[in-house]
């Protein structure tokens, strides 16, 4: 990170946005007019020491952050997301700030450890969704088994994973290409079941749309038929398949899948296992029951391998969230959102090391088939 030691009026702009605040929002909680914060996002003057400290405090960041280059920040039209219709400003600003945050923890944890190189297979736009799935299973040795934890997968092919934490439906998930490092960002608010099926969803976007930005409905749905190809291949569901479909044997059959009972249903339709009418049966019987809303009998959520033994190995050598947040110029809060759901290691609590200590642990990652 480099040294400037002058105020950078983006990196103001970046936290603001970062924290979901309008300029006249952020005015009103630091007890200025809106001509100023304007015209210190514009770099016309800069705020005096004691409103930066205020500013630095209102926006939870250290006063440091705000001397430094400016932010990387994933671009709009880079990013997959899947509703971005339906988001607010503020919740697609807040994504893209856990976008840029991660972008600065994996670079200081590349430059301390060996993770896995990108595996991805470049299919681009010819492949359909199936065949691509079909394609990635036979590159990475899956055959027809079930996958037994996606995340798992996805690092021990070089995807960079990292959670949302945002509590609001309209976000699921997003993922992007950066330098050849493919990154994939999860809310893990979300049920076990939802978050494979999204993990799967932006996987089918860095294999399918590398090369040209994924946008409209038609490359979400794309991703999702990836996704339900990926995670349910053909011949085995056909093997599983009940000779009549009720709630209940499905509620069996979707644990073999580690889908949802909404995702089974409409895997076995798409497969024509289920007629049009019995389809929409169950869909009925599916959401008057309530399973669209909370999913039934759900299973464990998965954790990120690569932030279980980064954070162990740190642990190990006394190395503080706080030294990493310091590090990067950002408060601890951010460290934890971005591992909140995927990492049962904590950095809590863990003494900083000794100035005699000794020199950080190289860690490498084996690769798996879980």
């Amino acid at each position: 990170m480099s040294a400037v030691d002058v105020f950078n009026p983006t990196r103001l702009t970046w936290a603001r946005r970062r924290r979901g605040l309008t300029k006249t929002r952020l005015a009103a909680s630091i007890g200025v007019e809106l001509r100023s914060v304007s015209a210190y996002e514009t770099g016309e003057f800069n705020p005096e020491p004691d409103r930066l400290t205020v500013i630095a405090r209102t926006l939870k960041f250290p006063q440091e952050f705000f001397f430094g280059d400016d932010i990387e920040e994933p671009a709009i039209d880079t990013a997959s997301f899947r509703s971005l219709s339906k988001m607010t400003a503020r919740q697609r600003d807040t994504a893209l700030g856990s976008g840029a945050v991660a972008m600065l923890l994996n670079e200081w944890i590349e430059a301390r450890f060996d993770l896995p190189p990108s595996d991805l297979p470049d299919l681009g736009r010819d492949a359909s969704p199936e065949s691509a799935a079909a394609a990635v299973r036979q590159a990475w040795g899956l055959g027809e088994l079930a996958i037994k934890n996606m995340v798992h997968l996805l690092e021990s092919k070089g995807v960079r994973v990292y959670s949302l934490a945002i509590d609001a439906v309209e976000v699921d998930a997003f993922s992007m290409w950066r330098r050849d490092r493919p990154f994939v960002f999860l809310n893990t608010l979300k049920s076990a079941e939802h978050g494979r099926f999204d993990a799967a969803h932006e996987l089918g976007h860095l294999v399918l749309h590398r090369h040209a930005a994924p946008s409209g409905q038609e490359a979400e749905q794309d991703a999702n038929a990836f996704a339900s190809a990926l995670l349910m291949p053909p011949a085995s569901v056909r093997a599983h398949a009940p000779r009549f479909a009720t709630i209940d044997n499905l509620m069996r059959l979707k644990k073999v899948w580690g889908v949802s009972l909404a995702a089974m249903t409409y895997r076995l339709h798409k497969l024509d296992l289920l007629s049009e009418w019995h389809y929409r049966k169950l869909y009925i019987e599916i959401s008057s029951r309530g399973y669209r809303k909370k999913e039934p009998d759900g299973g464990p959520r998965e954790v990120s391998q690569v932030l279980q033994k980064v954070f162990s190995a740190l642990r190990a050598e006394g190395v503080s969230k706080e030294e990493i947040a310091e590090a990067l110029r950002v408060h601890s809060t951010d460290i934890d959102e971005l591992v909140f759901g995927l990492a049962l290691t904590s950095l809590d609590g863990i003494a900083r090391r000794s100035e005699g200590g000794r020199s950080r642990p190289s860690l490498t990652l084996v690769s798996s088939k879980d």
